[in-house]
């Protein structure tokens, strides 16, 4: 059985290097025109020394391509906007490939390194499910730096609306309070509100420019802003005075957030204990009794078991976020 496993591995390495070659090939022999043509025009002065083209630059041109073309076809994931809105360095297609490759890497290192006994006792499962856990965590460091980069862009907004706000009294204009917030105000608000000033200096209306910041940020209150803006550029009225409402109304559901967070950290607590307590458990009972948890694995009706308790715990994580949610 353990053999079946070698041979799965090694057959399933060889379909990703095949395929990556293919697509590669596919990518700068056939319908690329725009690769085609910008060869041309750099192969066809050849015989000029001064305009002899290396094999490094041809190699840079392609990867260049290629990339732009993985980029195009990985939109449709819907990741980009995700990925940026984390603020990490990095394009979907980088991020993919590294979720591949930490899954192939977990699932070799299942069937190789360990003996072959145990790995027909766990069966496949058990490389799967290491291989998708260690190809899970790019997403999952996205998902986290996305989360922890939006709730400081969410604080950093009541400083922004201050500042906009003090600007207008003070006789400033509104693009100059934007750009005084993006000088003014650090990552990740700033360079946004930065962004804005910039477009509209280039002749982009300034309601289009609030409007695909709220669309970059999906911010609630930032929206509200948007949407005040565009109301008053149509309007009229005083925009500091709805500024600083808007700016009390963020307070406001900063301080219920914080209230909510305080009564809910009993549950928080709760909750990891109960999701912690079965996998602890099972550690503790392997270094005790390590003959007796072992029927867990080898027996069907243990196997059943901790599938049954893999669900229900699935379940139980779900049903207690849904209970210490609270939206605001």
């Amino acid at each position: 059985m353990g053999s079946i496993f070698i041979i799965g591995a090694i057959a399933i390495g060889m379909t990703g290097l095949l395929f990556g070659t293919a697509m590669l090939l596919g990518l700068v022999g056939g319908e690329n025109d725009q690769v085609e043509s910008r060869l041309e025009s750099l192969t066809s002065n050849r015989g000029r020394a001064d305009n002899a083209v290396s094999t490094d630059q041809i190699s840079s041109l392609l990867r260049q391509e290629a990339g732009g073309f993985m980029e195009e076809k990985l939109k449709a994931l819907e990741l980009g906007p995700y990925v940026q809105q984390s603020g990490v360095k990095v394009t979907v297609s980088t991020l993919l490939m590294m979720s591949a490759g930490l899954f192939a890497l977990g699932f070799l290192a299942v069937t190789f390194l360990l003996p072959i006994s145990v790995v027909s006792l766990m069966g496949g499962g058990a490389a799967l499910a290491v291989g998708g856990l260690l190809g899970a965590l790019p997403l999952l460091y996205v998902w986290f730096m996305r989360k922890r980069r939006l709730g400081k862009f969410g604080n950093q907004l009541i400083q922004a609306l201050d500042l906009m706000s003090q600007a207008l009294r003070a006789g400033q204009s509104l693009p100059s309070g934007i750009q005084l917030v993006g000088e003014q105000i650090e990552e990740p608000l700033g360079p946004e509100f930065q962004r804005a000033f910039d477009e509209q200096n280039l002749g982009v209306a300034l309601t289009d420019t609030m409007s695909d910041m709220a669309d970059r940020v999906p911010n609630l209150d930032l929206r509200f802003l948007v949407t005040a803006i565009i109301l008053q550029r149509q309007t009229g009225g005083d925009l500091a005075e709805i500024l600083d409402k808007i700016a009390h109304l963020c307070r406001e559901r900063q301080q219920i957030k914080g209230q909510i967070q305080a009564l809910t950290g009993e549950g928080r607590m709760s909750g990891l204990v109960l999701l912690a307590l079965p996998p602890g458990l099972l550690i503790m009972m392997l270094r005790i009794n390590y003959d007796y948890i072992m029927l867990l694995f080898t027996d069907p009706l243990g196997q059943q078991m901790i599938a049954g308790g893999l669900i229900m715990q699935a379940f139980g994580a779900w049903w207690i976020n849904k209970i210490i949610t609270i939206k605001v």
